[in-house]
């Protein structure tokens, strides 16, 4: 963890410095404890606090990320992209579907808060699945274990909330098509197994189950995800992945879109089958 310390201990004051004694647990989820952070990952970061923020404090954390994360990160030196969520406890435990969320803060909305909004409560099935990686992870930069604050989600409740998901990871498939496609493959994994796998592994789970024509693009995601936007192509890439190393996809929408066509509709018939 020694290579994001020094900016996961920026986040960690911030928090406590806006929200004090409200503090109930700060953990860490997603890939830092599901397989290790890949050279373009998010910090990501979760906090229970005891009660509801304030309108202040949302301002205050607000402008103090915007100085940390990503591209605005200090002392000159990059930092990476944070993704930061506050959950009041009362309002997941004891657990109800759809849940609220107080606070999200994340690079890709750093132009509206740069415009002057500010992250407001909400509700937020993504939750679900979130909360079941903070669990998964157990990994606590500050008070207890997870399971001290946190219920479990019920798989009925993680599956609604991913598949609910699906349509607006669909609308971005073509900003952020690494990404949606290493998620739809996570959906597909979560749905068969029961459990969050980390995006490679769940890239990996879902290649081995892709007709040999859908797998390409893929591949190329996953070597992606696993070297950086700026990484060579991985010699296991297939040889018909074109351009491993580039992030431009746009010579390979069509192929894009067979493969997420396929995808969807094995999500689809997954959860057809687990709603009956």
């Amino acid at each position: 963890m020694s290579d994001h310390r020094p900016q996961l201990d920026l986040v960690l004051r911030l928090v406590h410095d806006v929200l004090g004694a409200e503090v109930a647990g700060v953990f860490l989820h997603g890939s830092a404890v599901l397989g290790g952070l890949r050279p373009d990952s998010d910090l990501d970061v979760f906090v229970v606090a005891r009660r509801r923020m304030t309108d202040h404090e949302r301002r205050n954390l607000l402008h103090g990320l915007l100085g940390i994360s990503g591209r605005g990160a200090r002392n000159g030196e990059p930092g990476r992209p944070v993704e930061l969520i506050v959950v009041a406890q009362g309002d997941v435990r004891p657990w109800r579907y759809p849940p609220r969320c107080e606070f999200l803060y994340g690079e890709w909305l750093r132009e509206e808060f740069e415009r002057g909004e500010v992250p407001a409560p909400a509700i937020m099935p993504d939750l679900a699945p979130l909360i079941t990686m903070v669990l998964l992870g157990d990994a606590p930069i500050s008070g207890p274990p997870p399971a001290r604050l946190l219920d479990p989600v019920p798989h009925e409740d993680l599956r609604r909330a991913i598949v609910a998901g699906v349509p607006e990871l669909l609308a971005d498939l073509a900003s952020d098509t690494r990404n949606v496609l290493l998620t739809l493959a996570r959906v597909w994994t979560t749905l068969a197994t029961g459990t969050v796998a980390s995006k490679d592994m769940a890239a990996s789970w879902a290649l081995d189950r892709l007709p040999d024509r859908h797998r390409p693009v893929l591949a190329r995601a996953r070597s992606l995800y696993l070297g950086g936007r700026h990484s060579l192509a991985a010699p296991a890439d297939p040889p018909d992945s074109v351009g491993a190393g580039s992030e431009s996809w746009d010579g390979e929408m069509p192929a894009v879109r067979a493969h997420v066509d396929v995808v969807v509709r094995a999500i689809e018939q997954l959860a057809e089958r687990d709603g009956r």
